[in-house]
């Protein structure tokens, strides 16, 4: 059950209930040992692949509550918590490589059942997805989406900007601690146009985050590389938030054009669209799964 007990605005409240009762979080045990926690929504069918959902660095499968309903309508959804947020067991190594974060959801996968899908990934969750793709998952990935996907700091050319990346968040979670992030991140994830709805959600899941497990995702970041990623044999598309200051549109623009990818702006949107225009996002991966994508 959600723990209400902390105070929270009416909002805030109906949010929660109408996760509780639609997006249900669940825990399934891997052959690994491990757990991972995930919210399924939607039906399963035989003609069409699952859609599966990768979060962020400051979020949790959570933030995909609004969008995922909707995409919900006509798709099986599967969202996961990753290693080290909500109730997923973190990694075992406090440096792990993307590849173990794509060996954690590929075991998930393949427990669940599901031979296809439609993986989504956003910021964070695209170097996760982009190595799941391009290594265990070409056969299980019908088409990749990534929403603002960061990029890494892998590269050799980025050294002094991936320790000066680390040096900030690690001093962020020990002078601010989860809290203190959790209440500064809507800020930056979201446009000035977002409501008070839409910044108490942002806040509320970062306000989840375990140290641990951030900590391991703050190296995945710092150690790998998008364009490493490759070579991805299914179709690509990249969009980005018209408003995002985290992943601008020209970064989001020139990781897709290294991935040979089509790209798009999701109009008033920050870096956190699946937040701030839910429908937008789940009308454009409908569109993927059903091949009828149009970029401008």
């Amino acid at each position: 059950m959600l723990d209400l007990s902390q105070p929270v605005t009416e909002q805030l409240r109906l949010q929660l209930t109408l996760m509780e009762r639609c997006f249900p979080a669940s825990t399934v045990q891997l052959p690994s040992g491990a757990q991972v926690a995930v919210r399924q929504c939607g039906q399963r069918s035989g003609d069409r692949p699952s859609i599966v959902l990768l979060h962020g660095i400051s979020s949790g499968a959570a933030s995909w509550l609004h969008a995922a309903l909707l995409m919900a309508e006509h798709h099986h959804v599967l969202a996961w918590d990753a290693p080290g947020y909500g109730d997923s067991t973190p990694l075992p190594d406090a440096v792990p490589a993307v590849q173990a974060y794509a060996q954690r959801l590929d075991e998930l996968l393949q427990v669940q059942g599901i031979t296809s899908c439609v993986l989504v990934g956003h910021s964070l969750g695209a170097l996760m997805g982009a190595a799941y793709a391009a290594g265990a998952g070409r056969h299980c990935v019908q088409r990749l989406v990534l929403i603002s996907p960061a990029g890494g700091y892998g590269a050799a050319d980025a050294a002094d900007k991936r320790e000066r990346v680390r040096d900030e968040r690690r001093g962020a979670l020990r002078t601010l601690g989860v809290d203190g992030i959790a209440e500064r991140i809507p800020a930056r994830l979201l446009s000035d146009s977002a409501s008070a709805a839409d910044r108490a959600w942002v806040q509320w899941n970062a306000s989840r985050l375990h140290a641990k497990g951030y900590l391991q995702a703050v190296e995945l970041l710092c150690n790998t590389d998008l364009g490493a990623c490759r070579p991805l044999e299914m179709p690509v598309e990249v969009y980005c938030g018209d408003a995002d200051v985290v992943t601008t549109p020209a970064q989001c623009a020139a990781w897709a054009s290294t991935l040979g990818a089509p790209f798009s702006l999701i109009p008033g949107a920050g870096h956190a669209s699946p937040v701030q225009q839910p429908a937008a996002v789940a009308r454009l991966v409908a569109a993927v799964v059903t091949g009828d994508t149009v970029h401008g």
